[in-house]
């Protein structure tokens, strides 16, 4: 490839990320399509209990954001988790959690250039799904190859929509409710109305944790720009500080205002709530308005699995776990090849939608369902042995620090254990724990099987550093 480098290590990356691109990466990555699509189911089955579901999932990520900051503000890395997993856990744990998340992201793009495609032919109805499907690709691989600042600044205009868009919804809202707009004084009654507040039990609450905690994963996305930021403790800082209230307002006062304005057993709920409240406002269009929105934030979603994909590959690659070719970059210091060999596999799992819907395709979401758990798991052991580390050789390293350290650690892994544990009792994902599980295995054992070697040297050196 004409014009291209070479890289061997992280710092040649392009440092083109700035501090207002990392803000708006860090509050919009928080706000994916599942807030406003995804929240209907998880109202219909919890009740207005789903605000207590948000509110416990949330403050599980916070707290999981508060570990990995602390080890990105002490080292920051292209691969975040996957290397600080392989420094404080050993080579086959970054091995295995960084694969895991890149074929996590493959199938994200796949299935939201689909729902992006599907979004589009609302307006478009005569044009073919998979050919907008192509399209949305493609423009959006174009601008993660182009530069990684044209990256920052597609992702900051598409979360600048998301969270204008949501602080407008809650305004309206909340005006509603207190009688602010003539004509309108929803009050309280339709949180405890229609048979109570957990009208299903304090069971569903735990059910909808479950769920919702599928919601939030994008927010580490964050971590792994951050080798690509200017001033990348700053923006971790910000990152890791601010995502209480995002978590707060974004999703837990936009849930609460959908239950307080509608009966949660509404039928327009489990169709689309955000219309549903929009058009019980009186707003114009609003299916229109909220078509929209939804499709920003398919679109960005887009854009941040091309790009968090390409960034793990490349980190993959840097610890020998992927072809050294991935570690070529263009004259502004982006990696191509990771981008569009991220991008070639996202095209197959469209493929397979079409082909194989309710066998390939199935499979691909269900084995990558419970990554998230799986990376918060070891982002949390990770923090634990890195920060005991920390603590005897560099304590001045450690500019962030974990809550409670390592009291709360200690409840975060218990309790996502306990989640990874309801998952084998609830059915509708029971299939997504043991598929995730199976593939997790067979990374595993790709790695021992074909670095035999490696993994002795790996294990040897980790041990060592232990000592």
């Amino acid at each position: 490839m004409e014009g291209t480098v070479v890289a061997m290590n992280e710092n040649t990356l392009q440092k083109g990320l700035k501090t207002r691109h990392m803000s708006m990466i860090a509050i919009g990555g928080v706000i994916g399509a599942g807030l406003f699509v995804g929240s209907g189911a998880v109202i219909h089955s919890t009740g207005p209990g789903a605000i207590l579901s948000y509110i416990l999932a949330g403050a599980m990520v916070v707290v999981v954001m508060r570990m990995l900051g602390e080890m990105v503000a002490a080292h920051p890395a292209s691969g975040s988790f996957a290397e600080y997993a392989r420094e404080a856990i050993g080579p086959w744990a970054g091995f295995t959690i960084g694969w895991l998340y890149w074929f996590f992201w493959v199938v994200v793009v796949a299935i939201e250039a689909t729902a992006g495609a599907g979004i589009i032919q609302y307006w478009l109805p005569d044009v073919p799904l998979w050919f907008t499907c192509l399209v949305l690709t493609v423009l959006l691989t174009l601008t993660n190859v182009y530069s990684v600042k044209s990256f920052g600044e597609f992702e900051y205009w598409f979360s600048m929509i998301k969270v204008v868009s949501i602080i407008v919804f809650l305004l309206m809202g909340a005006a509603v409710i207190f009688g602010l707009i003539p004509g309108h004084g929803a009050g309280f009654s339709n949180l405890t109305a229609h048979g109570g507040f957990m009208p299903k039990g304090p069971g569903s609450i735990l059910l909808g944790v479950v769920v919702v905690i599928f919601s939030f994963m994008g927010t580490e996305i964050v971590t792994i720009a951050a080798a690509e930021s200017a001033q990348p403790q700053k923006a971790i800082s910000q990152a890791t500080n601010s995502v209480i209230w995002r978590i707060l307002i974004f999703y837990v006062g936009s849930i609460a205002v959908v239950v307080t304005l509608l009966p949660w057993d509404s039928a327009s709920i489990l169709k689309s709530p955000y219309v549903a409240v929009l058009e019980k406002i009186g707003v114009p269009a609003a299916a229109q308005i909220m078509n929209f929105i939804v499709l920003t934030a398919v679109l960005s979603c887009l854009n941040s699995g091309l790009y968090t994909c390409s960034r793990m590959l490349y980190a993959l690659a840097q610890k020998g776990d992927a072809p050294k070719s991935f570690l070529t970059l263009n004259r502004k210091g982006v990696p191509v090849r990771t981008i569009l060999a991220s991008t070639f596999f996202g095209y197959i799992a469209v493929v397979m939608n079409y082909v194989s819907p309710d066998k390939v395709f199935l499979f691909l979401v269900n084995s990558s369902g419970a990554v998230a758990l799986l990376v918060y798991l070891v982002i949390c052991f990770s923090q634990l042995r890195m920060r005991y580390r920390l603590e005897k050789e560099n304590p001045e390293q450690i500019k962030i620090k974990m809550w409670l350290f390592p009291y709360l650690t200690y409840v975060t892994i218990a309790v996502i254990l306990v989640i990874l544990g309801s998952m084998a009792f609830i059915e509708s994902m029971r299939s997504q724990l043991y598929l995730t599980l199976l593939i997790a295995v067979i990374v595993i054992g790709i790695y021992f099987l074909f670095n035999p070697k490696k993994a002795n040297v790996g294990q040897k050196q980790h041990q060592q550093t232990k000592a």
